[in-house]
C-alpha cells in the first residue's frame, strides 16, 4: 500500500524547484501526492525565510496542522528550507507536534529521515551545511515538470548583502557540474520540457567557484545546443557580476529569451553601500543601456526594497528617478523587514510602519503606470506564446507567456498545451496581455 505525502511550498522559485525534486525521490520510493493535507500520511512544508511575511505564514500553518496531528498520531509533520535552517531544533519548541526539521542541503537525505521517524517514532533534525560540492545531488528530475521546468545550477550565495539571509541558510556558492545540468535538461526534453530556467542565488557566479564547470555564458551556449528546448531563462543575476560576455549572449543565442531579472534594491547610492551591493546607481544603469543595446526589445524587471535603515526622503526619490529612467517591464517591491543573523538588523536608523507603507504604494503606483505603458507598446503586434494550459479563470483560454516573460491569454483549448502559438495582441492591463491566436 503506498503512502501519500502533502508538499506546501513557500517562497521563491528555488523553493518551488527543491519541492519538485522532493516529490521526484518520494516518488521513488512509491509515494503518491495527496490531494489535500488532510488525507496525507506525510506533511512537508518547504519554507522561505527572506522576508519576515513567509516566516510567519509557517508558525501559522503548523498551529492549524495540530488538530490533523491530534486526529492521527501515525501523521508524520516536517518543516524543511530556509526557516528549518535557520531555526534548527528550536523549531520543535515553537510546535512540539512536529516530527521532521530538515535544512537546505538535506533534501537528497530525506526518504532516509522520513524512514527514521516511522521506525523510531523520535524527533529527527538534519540542518548539516555541506563544504563539498554540488555534485553530490547528481542528477534528479522534478515530480512534474510540465512545458516549462526550472534546473538549478548553483546553490547558495558569497555576496553576503547586510539585509539577506540567503548566505547563511543555505551556504556558500558550489556550482553544479556543467554536464549533470545537461543530462537533466535532456532527461526533462524527454518528457515534454520546452522551456528551461536555470536557477540560483547569482547565476552570474556560476562555475567561478571552483574553475573546473566553465562560466555561466559557457553553460548558456551548452544549453543553447540541447535539441528539445525551444527556450533558454534565468534567475537571479546579479548587478555587479553581469558581465559583457553574458550581456552579448542576448544577441548570440537564439533560444535565449530576451528578459532579465537585475535587482536594483535601491536608487540610492548611499543606501546601495549600506546594502552591501558592490555596484552604483550608475553603474546599473549602464548596464541596463549595454542590455539594451545588444538585445533592444528585452524586457527588464527586477527587485526593489522600500524602507531600509537609513533611507531618506531623498534616497527614496532617487529610486523614484532609476525606475523612470529604466521603465521597468515589472518590479517586485518589498518593505524592509529584519532578519535574523544579518548585519542590517544591528543598522539604527529603523523606518517607521507607517512611512515604509506610504513609500511602498507610492512605488507600486509609479510601477502600474510603467507596466502599463510598456505593455501598450505590445499592442496589435503578433508575439509567439508558449502554451502552458487552461486559463484558471476560464475554462475556454489558453494562458501561456511570449518570450519576453508576459502572461498572454487567447481563446482555445488544451490540445495546444506545450505549443508555440502566435498570437496578436488585442487588449493589455499592466500585468496581462489579451489576444486572438492567428491561425
Amino acid at each position: 500500500m503506498s503512502r501519500t505525502v502533502f508538499i506546501k511550498t513557500y517562497g521563491c522559485q528555488m523553493n518551488v524547484y527543491d519541492s519538485e525534486r522532493i516529490m521526484g525521490l518520494l516518488q521513488g520510493c512509491g509515494y503518491t501526492l495527496a490531494p489535500e493535507a488532510a488525507a496525507a500520511d506525510v506533511i512537508l512544508l518547504n519554507t522561505c525565510s527572506i522576508r519576515e511575511k513567509p516566516e510567519h505564514k509557517l508558525y501559522s500553518i503548523l498551529g492549524r496542522l495540530k488538530e490533523y496531528k491530534d486526529a492521527n498520531p501515525a501523521l508524520i509533520l516536517g518543516v524543511g528550507g530556509c526557516v528549518a535552517q535557520q531555526e534548527g531544533e528550536k523549531l520543535f519548541e515553537k510546535a512540539p507536534h512536529l516530527d521532521l526539521v530538515f535544512g537546505t542541503h538535506s533534501i537528497d537525505s530525506l526518504p532516509g529521515l522520513i524512514k527514521q521517524v516511522e521506525t523510531k517514532r523520535k524527533k529527527v533534525c538534519r540542518t548539516g551545511l555541506r563544504e563539498e560540492g554540488y555534485s553530490d545531488e547528481g542528477v534528479c528530475c522534478v515530480a512534474s515538470p510540465g512545458v516549462s521546468a526550472y534546473v538549478s545550477i548553483i546553490r547558495g550565495c558569497n555576496n553576503f548583502c547586510s539585509y539577506c539571509v540567503v548566505p547563511y541558510v543555505r551556504g556558500r556558492e558550489k556550482s553544479r557540474p556543467q554536464e549533470d545540468i545537461i543530462q537533466e535538461i535532456q532527461q526533462l526534453c524527454r518528457r515534454g520540457v520546452r522551456e528551461v530556467t536555470l536557477l540560483g542565488q547569482n547565476v552570474n557566479s556560476y562555475g567561478s567557484d571552483n574553475g573546473r564547470t566553465g562560466s555561466f555564458p559557457r553553460l548558456l551556449e551548452a544549453v543553447n545546443e540541447v535539441t528539445g528546448i525551444e527556450r533558454i531563462r534565468f534567475i537571479t543575476s546579479h548587478p555587479k557580476d553581469l558581465g559583457d560576455d553574458l550581456i552579448r549572449c542576448f544577441s548570440a543565442l537564439d533560444k535565449l529569451c530576451p528578459h532579465i531579472h537585475l535587482p536594483f534594491q535601491s536608487g540610492s547610492n548611499k543606501i546601495l553601500r549600506l546594502m552591501n551591493r558592490g555596484y552604483t546607481r550608475e553603474e546599473y544603469l549602464a548596464k541596463v543601456e549595454g542590455l539594451r543595446r545588444a538585445c533592444p526589445p528585452i524586457a527588464i524587471t527586477s527587485d526593489v526594497i522600500v524602507g531600509f535603515p537609513g533611507e531618506t526622503d531623498e534616497d527614496f526619490e532617487q529610486t523614484l528617478a532609476l525606475m523612470e529612467a529604466v521603465r521597468f517591464d515589472d518590479l517586485f517591491s518589498f518593505n524592509y523587514s529584519d532578519r535574523p543573523m544579518t548585519a542590517a538588523i544591528r543598522f539604527e536608523g529603523k523606518i517607521p510602519a507607517e512611512v515604509k507603507s506610504k513609500r511602498f504604494s507610492l512605488l507600486q503606483e509609479l510601477q502600474n503606470e510603467h507596466s502599463l505603458i510598456r505593455n501598450r507598446t505590445l499592442l496589435n503586434t503578433e508575439e509567439e506564446v508558449l502554451v502552458e494550459g487552461m486559463s484558471k479563470k476560464d475554462g475556454r483560454r489558453i494562458t501561456g507567456k511570449t518570450r519576453s516573460n508576459k502572461t498572454v491569454i487567447a481563446e482555445g483549448g488544451a490540445e495546444l498545451t506545450g505549443r508555440l502559438v502566435p498570437v496578436r495582441i488585442r487588449s493589455v492591463t499592466a500585468h496581462t496581455l489579451s489576444g486572438d491566436i492567428v491561425c
